[in-house]
Formats: C-alpha cells, structure tokens, sequence
C-alpha cells in the first residue's frame, strides 16, 4: 500500500510552517568571519572556531584570498542578508579583531592579548560534549558588566547584541537552546572575556545510580545480587567524581525538555560544558564608518576638538578632491565613447558611400567636353569636328586605370624565361648543364682528303658513292 494522502490542510499548515521558518532566517542577522592579509595558521584555526560559534547563520566555508578587497564583501553581504563581519588581521605588533555593522559601521577594533583554540580546550576535558546537533540551533548571548552610563560601553553592549538573533521569553522553544556565548567586561582592566559553553539539563533530586538507569544505555550490574545495591552504592560513584548541585544553578523547568527526566514544573539543574574558543581582548577604537570614517573613541590617543575639527576638514577636502577625480574620470570615458561613436558612424557612412559609387555605371562625355574638364580650355572646333567619339568618365574615387596583366603567360619569380640561355643556364642551380634539344652529335669518319674529323655524319647517296 502507498502512503496516504495529505489533506489540504495539512499541505497548507506545512506550506505555512515553511514560509515561517524561511522569514525568521532572512530576518536573523548573518556574519562572515575572515581575515585579512597573512596572519599564520593558529589564526586561521581561530577563524574557523569563531565560525562554528556563529552557527547556523555564517559562511562556514568562506574563501578569502589576496586578491579579495573589501568591497568585494560588501557587495555580496546585501544578497545574503549579511549583517556583520569579523575580520582579523595581524601586525608586528599585535593581532587584531574588527567587528564591522553592514553597510554603514560603525567599525569596533579589539585588540587579542590571549587566545585559546577548540582543541586545546577540549584535550583539558575529562568528558566533551562534542554533539554535531548542538550547532543546528543558534547561541544564547549572556553579557555580564556592560551596564555602564559611558556611550563606548553602550555601543558594544548594542553591537554584540545585534550579533546574534533575538530570544522572546515567552515563545523561546527551551530545546532549541543547546549553546551559549559568555562576555564579560572589567571595568578596571577593560578587557573583554570571550566564551563559549555547552548547555545540558539534567534531573535533580535522585542519585548517580538512578541517572544511569534512566539513560538509554543499561549499566553493568553484573557485580551485584540485586539492584538495591547499586543505587545504594550510588553506581560505584567515588568522591572525585560528584557533581555537586545547588540553588546557584537549580531551576524548576517551565516547559518539557527532551531528554530524560526533565519533566515541566520539576526542578533540574543545568550543567555547562566548555566548547571553546577563548579570547581576552581589550576595545582600542571606534569608528564611525565603515573602517574609513570619523573616529568617536580612542583607548589610547585623546585628541582636543580642535585637533577633531582639522582632522574632519581634512577628511572633508581629500573626499572632496576623489569625488571631483571621479566626476572627470567619467566626463572624459564619456567624451571617448561618443569620439568612439561618431567615427564609427563617419565609417559606416564613408563605407556605404564607396558601395554606391562602385555600384554605379560609368558616365560617358563627349571628347570635346573631357578635353575642356582635363586642360580647362575650350577646344578649337575643327580639333573633333570628324570624330564623334565618346570617352568614359572615371570616378576619382575608383584612381588611375590598372594595367592588365595577360593571363596566358604566368609570371615566375624564381625563373626568368629566355629562351636564347635556357637550355644552358639554370638559375636555380646556377651552373651550367647540357643542351638536350639539339640533336646529338655522329660517330668520328673521315673526310675526302681521308683526314680524321668529329661531326655529324653524312648519309647521301653522292657521298657513299665518292668514297
């Protein structure tokens, strides 16, 4: 039997749901994370740690090359609903990460005094949560320290916010919600912690033993009489290996969860695992444009209003003098392409012309009236009182008559055709041969006077007779 059919309802709730899931995509804020310039390969691991951060709304294959500019990016952040980049760069002096708000800014560079990668944080774990599931669903953003009145802290406090999609308390699907993204600020230091932890809840209220049985998998009780020794015993659980839960991180659960034991209106309490990556970093400068604009603060240089007033004048004029370059660039491409135009079109004309011309029959004039047009003169009336001959009028655009070549005598420019020397003289070779049309030459005889010669013989009848 084949599958039932759906209804229409049911074609139209999963049209619906696909239409909702497509919008809530598009409107969620997207990211691209890639550096720029050489920057080593530990770097080029952090970028791909930060990627797996920003999942799902990031290019995780994002190719960045030399020949890339930034432009580039800009262009292709409209059509796919891009909203930030994280590029990073390295100088002599630091390594460098600038969080960039498309298509306008502002540009917010940190400097990185401390990085720790993926791998290096999973090695220090005794027991990883490593599941590929977990990066299907995006980050919970938790911010600790950033409720100061100074208007820098204010604008990162709203840049990282528009980082990551926004969670309504009421609607939030708890099952959805298997990560998180830890920012601290110190106010003393002014440095930034960066981290990123797995979320897991897990039941309260029941021993180690119990947990275990609950699981999917069925432990070992082949050591025991009965199963009341196992929970007794906590499943052979030592000291080191507690896990100590309390009110700090015991909550009672509003809605179901999937796994487990967590049932809605328990408690349960939640469990975080680092994922990585860690950075430390400390904010240097805020920018009002899109890394090229006015700056609004420095960590480290404070500058008076005046030395603002000079700085934005000049920023003004070299604006200024690019745009008017830019305005004559174009005149002058425009300028060339009519040129460009207009003789094509004199081409064309001139071509078309010449067609007309070639097409025409050629005019026939009176002697008289040819002789008046080529001397300028009118000619004596006995000069062609006889004749009553016409002449062909050519065109001055056809030239001077061509000189006919006859056609059954072909020219050879390797030979040259004689026929006095031929037979003796080759030219290719350039020697002498022998002449093979004559007659070749009869056997030595004697003369009258019996005398011996060398010539043709004779065969008359008078001369046999004589001799």
């Amino acid at each position: 039997m084949g599958k039932p059919k759906k209804s229409k309802r049911q074609k139209a709730m999963r049209q619906k749901q696909l239409q909702y899931q497509e919008d809530s995509y598009a409107k969620a804020p997207h990211s691209f994370v890639f550096n720029r310039g050489h920057v080593g390969k530990n770097i080029l691991h952090l970028i791909k740690d930060l990627r797996r951060v920003m999942e799902p709304f990031t290019a995780r294959n994002l190719k960045a090359r030399k020949k890339n500019a930034l432009k580039d990016f800009v262009n292709v952040a409209g059509v796919l609903n891009v909203t930030h980049f994280l590029m990073f760069s390295k100088t002599e002096i630091a390594t460098n990460l600038r969080v960039v708000r498309i298509p306008r800014g502002p540009t917010i560079t940190f400097k990185i005094h401390k990085y720790c990668l993926c791998r290096d944080v999973i090695s220090s774990l005794r027991k990883p949560n490593l599941e590929q599931k977990q990066f299907q669903y995006h980050p919970l953003l938790v911010m600790n320290n950033f409720s100061g009145d100074e208007m820098h802290t204010k604008l990162l406090s709203s840049m990282f916010q528009n980082m990551f999609p926004s969670i309504n308390v009421n609607k939030v699907d708890l099952n959805n919600i298997r990560r998180c993204v830890l920012l601290s600020y110190d106010p003393e230091t002014k440095l930034i912690e960066f981290r990123h932890y797995n979320i897991k809840v897990v039941p309260v209220g029941m021993t180690r033993g119990v947990k275990k049985l609950i699981k999917t998998t069925v432990p070992d009780m082949s050591k025991f009489e009965d199963i009341s020794e196992y929970i007794k015993q906590g499943g052979n659980l030592s000291e080191s290996e507690a896990e100590l839960d309390g009110p700090d991180n015991e909550v009672v659960l509003p809605q179901r969860i999937s796994s487990r034991g967590n049932i809605k209106a328990t408690k349960s309490a939640i469990r975080m695992t680092e994922l990585g990556p860690r950075l430390t970093l400390q904010l240097v400068k805020i920018e009002d444009g899109l890394c090229d604009g006015n700056i609004m603060y420095h960590d480290f240089i404070k500058k008076t209003d005046e030395e603002l007033q000079k700085q934005k004048k000049m920023r003004d004029s070299k604006r200024n003098l690019k745009e008017l370059r830019k305005k004559i660039q174009n005149d002058n491409v425009r300028k060339k392409e009519a040129a460009k135009e207009e003789h094509k079109q004199k081409s064309l004309a001139g071509m078309k012309k010449e067609n007309q011309d070639e097409g025409e029959d050629e005019e026939e004039i009176d002697d008289a009236d040819y002789y008046k047009q080529e001397v300028g003169v009118e000619p004596e009336p006995e000069l062609f009182s006889g004749t009553n001959s016409k002449r062909k009028h050519r065109s001055e655009s056809e030239g001077p008559p061509k000189k006919k070549i006859r056609e059954s005598k072909p020219l050879d420019g390797n030979t040259k055709k004689n026929e006095r020397t031929d037979s003796k003289f080759d030219k290719n070779r350039n020697f002498k041969v022998k002449d093979t049309d004559k007659k070749s030459k009869g056997k030595s005889g004697f003369n009258k006077k019996g005398k011996l010669f060398k010539g043709q013989k004779r065969t008359d009848k008078k001369f046999k007779q004589k001799r």
